[in-house]
């Protein structure tokens, strides 16, 4: 249902790196690209997300409880994708654990250098 994500910035250059750098981890890669846009995404067919400078000419904020998550098919993939977000800048909003044990919700949080809050998570019972 879901095409892309997009999360704002102020910094786009900045952004697109450290998106470059984190999506590689995951096999991720440009599939859309402006000056004031640029998206990833693992294949054609599946969802993205992009960052992007506000069309409207206004500094980009954060939305307070929105937040963009990340299925990867294992924990090991989540803890890795996580630590290469901390290396690349940004901030913990909560390190990569289980959640809820009857759900098997194995998650970790952070903030990119934007400040807006992903997560990397992975149903570990499906492992």
């Amino acid at each position: 249902m879901i095409g892309y994500v997009t999360l704002g910035t102020n910094n786009l250059t900045r952004a697109v790196a450290f998106y470059d750098a984190l999506f590689s981890t995951i096999g991720a890669a440009r599939f859309l690209e402006t000056e004031q846009f640029v998206a990833w995404t693992t294949a054609p067919d599946k969802p993205g997300i992009s960052v992007t400078t506000p069309f409207d000419g206004m500094p980009s904020t954060v939305g307070n409880g929105t937040m963009v998550a990340i299925m990867l098919d294992s924990t090991h993939k989540v803890d890795a994708f996580y630590e290469k977000a901390i290396a690349l800048g940004a901030t913990c909003e909560g390190e990569p654990g289980l959640r809820s044990e009857m759900s098997g919700f194995y998650a970790g949080y952070f903030r990119d250098l934007d400040g807006n809050k992903l997560n990397a998570f992975n149903l570990a019972m499906a492992e």
